[in-house]
């Protein structure tokens, strides 16, 4: 049995991240916030992490429903060391994967590959060069914007890295609006499991989004 613990106000948390300066970092730097190790350590083995995922895509609004959902992370009784991470859509459930906790938070990677994946399938192209183009933004010298959000009635600093993967790519007006995608990820010591959103939008001119996803924390479930 799971006992709900609710973090209350992530939804409506009042980000404000760019509002002081942003720190430039190094392609070093980036990739070690992004993928920030240990973030699993401190979860208790019988507890579990939920995420919601909502999903807009203009180009395939089936494919939008279909991955809208919640993800949770947890660890079985025999494989303690390893992540488990399942989509959850009413009563269907599916295994997205096994990942060893001990190098981080895997939503990381369900991020990065769901927005490869969706962006293959609805704008066409090869998905191995979307890959590539997203894994190298991935370590490219960026920005760390620091912010704040409302976590159950406190306020807490977060930092939030802003990644454009085709920004300067020369196919980029081929792409059908994913030219322009811009993924955000903003963090926090303060939420289990360090990352509070990860967003990928694509809104050419800031006009109608082509294409949006939003994986969000959502709570921490104890285990009895």
């Amino acid at each position: 049995m799971w006992t709900r613990t609710l973090l209350t106000g992530i939804c409506a948390a009042t980000l404000s991240a760019g509002l002081a300066m942003a720190e430039p970092v190094d392609g070093e730097k980036t990739y070690d916030l992004l993928f920030k190790t240990g973030t699993l350590d401190a979860i208790g083995r019988d507890n579990a992490l939920v995420y919601r995922r909502e999903v807009v895509n203009a180009l395939k609004p089936d494919a939008a429903e279909r991955d809208t959902g919640d993800i949770a992370l947890s660890f079985r009784p025999d494989q303690v060391e390893m992540a488990h991470l399942q989509f959850q859509q009413g009563e269907k459930h599916r295994s997205l994967g096994v990942f060893p906790a001990s190098v981080g938070n895997p939503m990381i990677m369900y991020f990065y590959e769901t927005v490869v994946r969706d962006m293959a399938e609805a704008a066409g192209g090869s998905p191995f060069y979307i890959r590539n183009r997203v894994k190298a933004s991935l370590i490219e010298p960026s920005e760390v914007e620091p912010g704040e959000a409302v976590i159950d009635g406190k306020t807490v600093a977060t930092r939030t890295i802003r990644l454009r993967p085709f920004e300067d790519d020369p196919n980029r007006k081929l792409m059908q609006g994913f030219g322009d995608l811009e993924l955000r990820v903003t963090m926090s010591d303060a939420v289990p499991g360090w990352y509070l959103s990860l967003i990928a939008e694509a809104a050419p001119d800031q006009g109608s989004v082509v294409y949006r996803s939003e994986t969000q924390f959502d709570h921490l479930e104890e285990g009895q």
